[in-house]
């Protein structure tokens, strides 16, 4: 379904201003096309499995970890780490700085679930440094999908949500209250274990075994409520309304028609305002990177590989 596990043979902390420095590593081809990972959470930090799903002999493979995650310093399990100098038009110029760091002039753009709204956000910014797009999980982080997430599942999971909201009572924004409860020394932990535990169940029911270590736990719960709360600093239509802008540029939608975190609404109506695009439906998978999923992901840089071949020889 995969490429072979492979080891990067370049990396390094980028300095990106604000005090921060971002983990970043290069596998693959040295001479490859270029291609960039953008992971979810936000907090979750960029794995090694990333770099399995593009060809080595082809491809220059760029992973990093988005400010706070993973090993991005400073790390935002750590209480005291400012959140005001993350955002997503903080994490768009990191991208920028870390392809301009690596004498990379255009690259393919991949993002899963949280990274597809980077991806696009980046992509609309910057077309001219974008070859192609692959996301899968796609969401566009609106207030809308925030609302169903926190609160619009509920219905499904009954008593799972009545756990999630007894954690921040009479609260009728539940990122946000989330976000604060974070922030309290005294109600710190307990909000991290109740997030993830809500993480766990409408991402898939399967309990995720990062959400053991408490400072993962933290780190993730902190970002991706510190995002939530703001819908990522983006206008409610403002991906869709800037689709135009990624006109030439192929992409692929990746979807999972069992997907109750991300509802597959969001990437149609991308699709549909997307000529260049193709909607992938994996009909028997949800949230993340199943076997079907990968295959599906795989077979998109393969191709986008091949093409880049042939018009080479043309």
């Amino acid at each position: 379904m995969s490429y072979p596990p492979l080891e990067p043979h370049d990396g390094g902390m980028l300095d990106v201003g604000d005090g921060q420095r971002i983990r970043w590593e290069v596998s693959g081809n040295p001479d490859g096309r270029a291609a960039v990972a953008l992971h979810g959470g936000p907090g979750s930090g960029c794995p090694p499995w990333w770099r399995e799903l593009f060809d080595p002999a082809a491809y220059r493979i760029v992973l990093f970890d988005q400010r706070g995650a993973g090993g991005s310093l400073p790390d935002a399990a750590d209480p005291d780490t400012d959140l005001s100098v993350n955002t997503t038009h903080h994490l768009i110029g990191d991208i920028e700085r870390l392809r301009a760091h690596l004498g990379i002039e255009r690259w393919l753009v991949i993002g899963a679930s949280w990274g597809t709204t980077l991806a696009l956000a980046y992509a609309q910014r910057h077309p001219e440094r974008v070859t192609e797009l692959v996301l899968f999980s796609v969401g566009t982080t609106t207030r809308r999908e925030v609302e169903w997430l926190t609160r619009g599942v509920g219905p499904r999971f009954p008593r799972a949500w009545a756990r999630f909201a007894a954690g921040v009572p009479d609260e009728p924004n539940l990122a946000a209250a989330y976000a604060r409860a974070l922030a309290d020394p005294d109600r710190r932990e307990q909000a991290a274990r109740d997030w993830c535990a809500w993480e766990d169940t409408h991402v898939g029911g399967a309990h995720d075994p990062r959400y053991d270590d408490p400072r993962f736990r933290l780190r993730f719960a902190r970002l991706v409520t510190h995002y939530w709360a703001n819908a990522a600093w983006l206008g409610e239509t403002e991906l869709l309304d800037g689709m135009p802008r990624l006109a030439g540029i192929p992409g692929v939608l990746i979807h999972g028609r069992r997907d109750v975190s991300s509802p597959l609404a969001v990437p149609a109506a991308l699709a549909r305002a997307w000529p260049d695009a193709e909607l992938v439906v994996i009909e028997d998978e949800g949230h993340g990177a199943g076997a079907r999923t990968t295959e599906a992901i795989v077979a998109a840089t393969d191709r986008f590989s091949r093409a880049a071949r042939s018009r080479a020889r043309a």
